[in-house]
Order: structure tokens, then sequence, then C-alpha cells
């Protein structure tokens, strides 16, 4: 990985110190930049839990992807930039109430002053802040998040926006590698259950809001105000070109 390409693809070459105030620009940068997208999923291209591969999809041929590939090169730049940091694995709570498959949900672990959750591939319900462990409330462009102790080393990730609150995902601290998460990978890629194997998903964050493609529909989100479009075949390759600077 070459850390000021890796840098440059998301405008953050100016935040190289660690900190708490430089990871909230780090993270925040990256989904702004870096869309969250499962294109490759729905098309049958396999994704690999490889960081060599999965830089050349981010950084060289300027993707996005989901959480295995997000977090996981995002992981690897904060060790480099020299951030204590771990994977860890989630458990995603359904808004129909029931629990996705264990595990299968990779974030990450940033230790400064105390520990963080940091994720950058949650999709659009996605904090743009690290959020601390010891339940402080952290308020972003779209939501207020939380953590809970559930029991032992498993937390939960709570988001409250203006319509409700609910729990996103469950997660574990202890250490996991990328590697790890290989059964999650393929579950994600080609089993019905999977919330990436029906439609295109892409989602990106913008200063005031988010805009997100689910199949023909774009939303926009700005300062609160939501808009739809439903486009044509045509239209929606613009979009992902000019809006998430996505060439397929």
């Amino acid at each position: 990985m070459e850390l000021e390409k890796y840098l440059a693809r998301f405008d953050a070459s100016a935040f190289k110190e660690v900190s708490l105030q430089n990871l909230e620009h780090l993270q925040n940068l990256h989904l702004q930049h870096i869309p969250f997208e499962n294109l490759d999923v729905i098309r049958g291209t396999p994704i690999y839990l490889n960081l060599k591969t999965i830089y050349e999809k981010v950084v060289k041929n300027n993707r996005g992807g989901y959480c295995y590939e997000l977090n996981g090169l995002f992981h690897s730049l904060l060790v480099k930039l020299g951030y204590d940091a771990h994977l860890v694995s989630a458990t995603v709570l359904r808004q129909t109430g029931e629990w996705a498959k264990p595990d299968t949900h990779a974030a990450l672990l940033v230790h400064l002053n105390e520990p963080y959750l940091v994720d950058v591939g949650f999709g659009a319900a996605t904090p743009r802040v690290p959020v601390p462990l010891n339940g402080l409330e952290q308020t972003d462009a779209s939501a207020t998040y939380s953590i809970d102790q559930h029991e032992g080393n498993l937390y939960d990730l709570i988001r409250q926006s203006e319509t409700e609150k609910r729990t996103l995902y469950r997660f574990n601290i202890g250490k996991k590698n990328l590697i790890d998460f290989h059964e999650g990978c393929v579950f994600n890629q080609v089993a019905k259950e999977s919330s990436f194997t029906h439609t295109d998903i892409v989602t990106r964050a913008i200063p005031t809001g988010r805009m997100t493609l689910a199949d023909q529909t774009l939303t926009v989100i700005e300062n609160g105000v939501r808009t739809k479009s439903e486009l044509s075949s045509e239209e929606k390759v613009r979009v992902l070109r000019d809006l998430f600077f996505i060439k397929l």
C-alpha cells in the first residue's frame, strides 16, 4: 500500500499526526470520498480479503467496497500512521428486529486516551465520528451515536435520529484479523439471506447529509431534506460517474 496515494484518494494528506481530532477528520473524509458499494457482488465479481487487491480496487481504480474492504484497508492505513487499532467483529441487528448472521460485519477499535469504535463501512448508517466505549453520545451530520456495554466484551452501537432510536450492531472488542472474516465475506457475496445480493447499493456522505443509490432510485438528504429520483439506465450510469465517481 502506498500511503500517500491512499491519503490523496480521500483528500486526507494533512492529517497524519496521531490524535483524536485527526482520526475524526480521516474517518469523515473517507466516508465522503470513498463510497460504500456492493456493485461487484451484484455483478458476480469475486471479492477477496487481500489488502493488495483491495488497495488496487479502492485507490487505483477509484472504487468503493463493503465493510471488509473499506474497514480492512482503513485499518491498515491507521496502523501505518501510528494508531493503535485492530479489527473487531460485529453482528448486525436488522430493522426487522432479527439478528443477521453472527460476526459478519467488520469494524475497528482504536485506542487513544480510551478506546473508540471507528467504522467507514456500514453504509448509510455509518457514524462519521469515533464513538467512545464509555457511553458518551457523539453527534454527526445525520444522527447521534452512543455505545452501551452489553456483557463482558460485547457492546452495542446505538443510533438515534429524529425519527427513531435503534441498535445497529453488537460487537466484540476482541482482536480480529482480516482473514477471520472469510466466511462472512463469502456469505455476503452469495447467500440470498445477505443484504447485498439483491440489488445495487451505493452510498456516500456529503457535508450536510448523504446520497444513496438503491437499484434505480437516488435519494439525497441535505440539511434534513430528503429528495428521491427514479433513474433510467443511462441516468444511473451518469449518477455513478458524476456523484459517486465510479466508472464500471
